[in-house]
């Protein structure tokens, strides 16, 4: 079972759970959101994944980047496409 590496980042499961509910991007919120859970034990990948409507495989590389690029890897960039309305 892979685990959330926080304190590898000086980080505790309540600055995971700060980050999900204040980030400025909704897709950052919802991959601190992962991994907070994840992290507290209440789900693990695949069933965060199932509920919450993603690929197993997507959940599992937000986990993979946070552990190995830490939580600024996890920040929302815009990488191209159209521009938003």
């Amino acid at each position: 079972m892979i685990r959330v590496e926080m304190h590898k980042w000086g980080q505790s499961l309540e600055d995971l759970r700060r980050l999900a509910l204040q980030a400025e991007h909704p897709r950052t919120r919802e991959r601190f959101l992962a991994l907070s859970l994840i992290a507290d034990g209440t789900h693990n990948a695949t069933t965060w994944a199932d509920r919450f409507g993603r690929q197993d495989e997507t959940v599992l590389r937000w986990l993979h980047t946070y552990n190995t690029q830490g939580p600024q890897a996890l920040t929302y960039r815009r990488t191209g496409g159209p521009a938003p309305l």
